[in-house]
């Protein structure tokens, strides 16, 4: 009975250990905000200044990478714009997307490591008011995570691969959500 006791509280010392590490602390790697827009022209135009507005950065296009004669669109044509967020804004901009969701979300949409969500209309937003030489567009959220030690991976000298064990699992994506007062459904 002590025997099993003290392996009990071994196991306990060691997660104690696991929790203060800080190379297992899970960060946010980067927000994309992505809006399709399924065409190029004053439509396209439009999408990339309101996205501007939002993040206080240059968005950048995405072209389409085939033809598809019945939805018009052709290959190498700009049909949709997005912007990446690092740091503090990705934090913010997060936050505020979440609110928008009522920080619920889908357990289908949580991964390894990274979750994604969409936002219907960008005037849910909070501080974003209607603007009828805009109009209402739709957004595409994806959230990475990471933990610091992940640059092994991506460094371009003496690359590695990241340990088993310090990859980010969708259970520990999902504590981290509920750190944040996200409930997953």
């Amino acid at each position: 009975m002590q025997a099993v006791i003290e392996k009990v509280e071994a196991k306990e010392e060691e997660k104690r250990k696991k929790e203060e590490n800080p190379m297992r602390e899970i960060l946010i790697d980067k927000v994309v905000i992505n809006i399709g827009v399924g065409e190029s022209g004053e439509r396209h135009k439009k999408a990339m200044k309101l996205l501007e507005q939002l993040t206080g950065q240059k968005p950048v296009a995405t072209y389409a990478t085939q033809t598809i004669k019945n939805f018009g669109i052709r290959r190498g044509e700009a049909i949709g714009c997005k912007v990446t967020l690092r740091g503090e804004k990705a934090m913010k901009f997060l936050l505020d997307a979440l609110k928008v969701k009522e920080f619920k979300l889908s357990a289908r949409s949580i991964n390894d490591g990274n979750f994604s969500f969409g936002i219907q209309e960008h005037i849910d937003l909070p501080g974003v008011d209607y603007d009828p030489e805009i109009g209402i567009f739709g957004m595409d959220v994806c959230v990475v995570l990471k933990r610091r030690g992940f640059r092994v991976a991506k460094r371009r000298r003496c690359r590695a691969k990241v340990g088993k064990r310090h990859r980010i699992t969708k259970e520990e994506t999902i504590e981290w959500l509920r750190s944040l007062g996200v409930e997953v459904v």
